[in-house]
């Protein structure tokens, strides 16, 4: 379960920086990383959504309250929710960790190809310029 919302959430992130690639055609590194940014403005909200709410119907798990519907009963600590605890406690948790890796180390990884592409360009410009100022020096 904790899998399965952490690849969505990522996914859902990722597309929308494909989607936005393709519609704005960035040639820039500043037009790439506002491009990012967008992404993550516009998908921090089902982002979070989607964690807050799946925490939301866990905590009464993790926190060991059992809610008999048949009855109208509410117990804390009884046997059936001992089994569960456990799996609830770490689906929150994980999701918690999951959802900051996922608004910060995702938008940073995909900004990872436009500072190689970056890297690449002001070295190919400084050459260009060495070359501009040894070439009159040559002759």
């Amino acid at each position: 379960a904790l899998a399965g919302i952490v690849v969505n959430n990522n996914i859902v992130l990722i597309d929308t920086y494909q989607h936005l690639m393709r519609e704005r055609k960035p040639k820039t590194y500043e037009e790439r990383l506002q491009v990012i940014i967008l992404t993550g403005a516009q998908r921090l909200r089902p982002v979070l959504l989607t964690t807050v709410t799946t925490i939301l119907g866990l905590l009464p798990m993790a926190m060991g309250v059992n809610i008999d519907f048949t009855t109208g009963i509410l117990t804390v600590g009884s046997p059936a929710t001992q089994w569960w605890a456990g799996l609830a406690q770490a689906v929150v948790s994980g999701l918690t960790f999951a959802t900051i890796l996922t608004l910060i180390f995702t938008p940073a990884a995909l900004s990872v190809p436009a500072l190689i592409d970056r890297a690449f360009e002001n070295r190919a410009l400084r050459r260009a310029e060495r070359d501009a100022i040894l070439a009159p020096a040559a002759e």
